[in-house]
């Protein structure tokens, strides 16, 4: 493994906003980091490297409901307003929750955010800005 949760911790919390979200991405790619997936409920990530082999940041915050039903276009809007920096990453935490966003999956071969609901189902995927 190239990298260790601290490097990981070190540089998320350079993000204040999504408008820091390219510069997190590139930095943690550059660690080794080949994909991650982020759990809502709890802020757990569980980060991946080429060879598959992972480490996790466990809950990173109280436990929350993630709603039943998916929203998905008050979750495009919360989104958009957090990617120009509208919204810090609590308070983004807290929008995917209440639109039924239970997670996102992060590709950083291909540049790839996939945000799924509470069953699984992908719903959105974005390019993620280089």
């Amino acid at each position: 493994m190239k990298f260790t949760i601290d490097e990981i911790k070190a540089e998320h919390q350079k993000v204040k906003s999504g408008a820091d979200f390219p510069n997190y991405i590139k930095a943690i790619k550059d660690l080794g980091v080949a994909n991650y997936v982020t759990y809502v409920s709890d802020g757990n990530a569980e980060y991946f490297d080429a060879e598959n082999q992972s480490v996790s940041t466990g809950a990173k915050y109280e436990t929350m409901d993630i709603a039943e039903d998916l929203n998905l276009d008050e979750f495009k809007s919360r989104l958009k307003l957090h990617q120009q920096g509208g919204t810090d990453y609590p308070t983004f935490c807290k929008d995917c929750a209440e639109t039924g966003i239970k997670g996102w999956k992060m590709d950083l071969t291909h540049l790839t955010c996939t945000y799924f609901d509470n069953s699984g189902n992908d719903v959105l995927m974005e390019q993620v800005p280089s």
